[in-house]
């Protein structure tokens, strides 16, 4: 079985990052670029991870300040539903992937870095992504920056190729 292991995280989760939501700072701002804010809807916002597992690891998230599922409205699920789909189909069109992990995290227990503004992962997964620096350096391989990754997917998401 594969296993998308990430023990790097563990600085990040469940640790006191400050008062504000980082979801609704970059939301706030108009600094889309520099937060890597990747696309705007009506309910829901798209940004890159900043601490991705794999390239083009994105976050799908209401803009609304809201923790959990059952509080999201039909109109917030639903777009949420439709963004992840169009995500996935970007990825697929600028990356390649073989495939992809697409997930929530419901509360610190379960892995949460940031459990007050709900979230969707989408990662990319390619064949053979993960090897043994993860496991015996601590250190994850991302090969490509940000930056980089975002002018990719945003040049991708307006020409459609």
């Amino acid at each position: 079985m594969e296993r998308l292991w990430a023990p790097w995280r563990t600085v990040y989760i469940g640790k006191d990052h400050g008062g504000a939501c980082i979801f609704c700072e970059k939301l706030n701002s108009t600094e889309d670029e520099a937060n890597y804010v990747l696309r705007r809807g009506e309910a829901v916002f798209v940004l890159l991870n900043l601490y991705p597992y794999t390239n083009g690891h994105l976050l799908v998230a209401p803009k609304r300040h809201v923790g959990d599922l059952a509080d999201l409205t039909g109109e917030e699920i639903l777009e949420l539903g439709e963004t992840t789909r169009e995500m996935v189909a970007l990825l697929r069109k600028a990356f390649r992937p073989d495939g992809f992990n697409i997930g929530v995290n419901l509360g610190t227990i379960a892995g949460a870095g940031v459990p007050g503004h709900f979230h969707v992962h989408i990662v990319p997964r390619w064949a053979g992504d993960t090897n043994f620096m993860p496991v015996l350096g601590d250190v994850r391989v991302i090969s490509e920056g940000l930056e980089t990754t975002y002018r990719k997917l945003k040049a991708t998401l307006q020409t459609g190729k």
